[in-house]
């Protein structure tokens, strides 16, 4: 290896690990806002929904696609809501190409004999997908606030009352929840999707919303005011995270967000990699869509502080931080081999500690998330070691396929908007397998899976004959990583 290429790889391996290292000293700051944060939920103004005139008329948006394994216990949930009739609509957005429609017709049918004002919209194509579905229900939709939920979400029956009240200060634009998990001891996949979403839902959330930084609508279990969404120019679909970009574009426009971290929504997570692969990808892939349409507009705006607008920049980087890691990783072995062939570049690896602190960081924020939510004690911090290693291993795994959804959003290379796949899972009795949405395509990323895996077992070799073990547990814990989402790949099981 030349000079000028082990100077190159420096440089990139380098500009990597920075860029990691800021990310995680943003998520510092949100941590000491989330542990400063006091809860002013209180002294928020807000409707008396005691009182009749002061009761707003609310739109409850459920846009679904082949749900067949939910659509009952979706509607059924629904229908339990408890607010005045006469000041709820709901709307059904159905996008549906498969006999799902003929049973979510009758059930809406019989609802609709309850005296509840339901309506099943069907449109002609799919135009805009999601973001298309919602923007031509919010046409017809009597209500001044609008609450949307995905199919696999279950709101409890007092949400309405918990979430509307906030909107008497004319400020808010929305009303955020926190997700929760029905079957979040499923399989090892549920367990570290669930510990990823709660630190975004209690860290990320709390830490941006308690200093008035950007936040995002998650998609589901929020609210908006119908007079936000049309003032920041309603839903477009021209990126996979319609949510994300509608949220950005009311934050601009001055629109405040309000999250609430204590009321919980549950949902389904994703029990089959597959489906967590689809998610990934279009959560990663928007994310980066929405760096390239939105981040100039947020350094150029005039309105919003210095310090808003770097959280601002550091959360639409956010999938992007999957590019940096799999660098960071693949350099890796050229680094070990360059620190032993050129003696005097031996000092360029000190850079590698910032890598080290960077994981400290996270390890540290992501313990405050994990206690929050499943407390604290010895027991509890033995299980959140474990957890937070694994998780961290199959989040390496995850690097190559979630750095091309990355690349390609970046990159503006369009792509259909891929629903993730429900079960209706929501035990450990409970099987996935027949589902007829799951797909029996391989990802054709899984033969650089499977090499990955070999080449990060060459750089554990690596370690025996050069007798430098400082990169064996990171070179480890990518093989375990890599090797975890290629098997489960390859044999499809949650």
């Amino acid at each position: 290896m030349g000079l000028a290429i082990a100077y190159i790889i420096i440089a990139i391996y380098s500009f990597a690990l920075l860029l990691i290292f800021f990310y995680s000293l943003a998520q510092l700051n949100l941590l000491i806002n989330y542990l400063g944060y006091k809860k002013r939920n209180e002294e928020a103004p807000k409707f008396n929904l005691l009182d009749p005139k002061e009761i707003p008329f609310v739109t409850i948006q459920l846009p679904i696609y082949n749900e067949e394994y939910v659509m009952e216990r979706l509607l059924d949930n629904i229908a339990k809501i408890e607010y005045p009739k006469s000041k709820l609509e709901i709307q059904v957005l159905d996008d549906s190409t498969d006999d799902s429609v003929i049973e979510t017709a009758r059930r809406v049918k019989e609802l609709q004999q309850t005296g509840l004002d339901i309506q099943h919209i069907r449109r002609e194509n799919r135009k805009g997908f999601k973001a298309g579905a919602l923007k031509e229900g919010l046409e017809i939709a009597k209500g001044d606030f609008i609450a949307i939920f995905d199919a696999d979400f279950l709101p409890e029956a007092d949400w309405l009352k918990k979430t509307v009240p906030y909107f008497k200060d004319e400020e808010i634009g929305v009303v955020q929840t926190r997700w929760g998990h029905i079957n979040r001891d499923y399989s090892t996949l549920t367990r570290i999707q669930a510990f990823a979403l709660d630190a975004h839902f209690t860290l990320e959330q709390v830490g941006r919303n308690s200093k008035g930084h950007f936040i995002n609508f998650n998609g589901t279990a929020g609210i908006w005011r119908k007079e936000c969404i049309l003032d920041a120019g309603n839903w477009e679909g021209d990126t996979l995270t319609e949510d994300l970009d509608l949220s950005y574009r009311a934050q601009l426009k001055n629109w405040k967000f309000k999250y609430l971290e204590d009321v919980e929504t549950p949902a389904e997570l994703p029990v089959v990699i597959s489906a967590a692969r689809s998610q990934q990808f279009r959560w990663n892939k928007g994310g980066a869509e929405n760096f390239r349409k939105t981040v100039w507009s947020v350094i150029t705006s005039k309105n919003i502080p210095f310090k808003t607008k770097f959280h601002g920049v550091m959360h639409l980087l956010n999938s992007s931080m999957f590019l940096c890691v799999f660098i960071v990783a693949l350099l890796s072995i050229p680094m070990l081999y360059i620190k032993n062939t050129y003696g005097h570049l031996g000092w360029v690896f000190e850079v590698t500690s910032f890598f080290i602190l960077s994981t400290i960081i996270l390890f540290v924020c992501y313990w405050f998330t994990y206690k929050s939510i499943q407390g604290s004690g010895f027991d509890n911090f033995v299980d959140y070691i474990k957890l937070f290693f694994t998780f961290f291993s199959v989040a390496l795994g995850f690097s190559l396929h979630n750095s091309v959804a990355v690349l390609e959003g970046h990159l503006g290379k369009r792509s259909e908007f891929v629903r993730t796949p429900k079960f209706n899972i929501n035990s450990i009795k409970d099987t996935w397998k027949g589902n007829k949405y799951l797909t029996n395509k391989l990802s054709p990323n899984m033969i650089l899976e499977f090499a990955l895996m070999i080449y990060f077992l060459f750089g554990m070799y690596s370690a025996i004959p050069l007798n430098d073990y400082g990169l064996f547990p990171f070179h480890l814990m990518l093989f375990l990583g890599f090797g975890f989402v290629f098997f489960k790949s390859l044999t499809s099981k949650a």
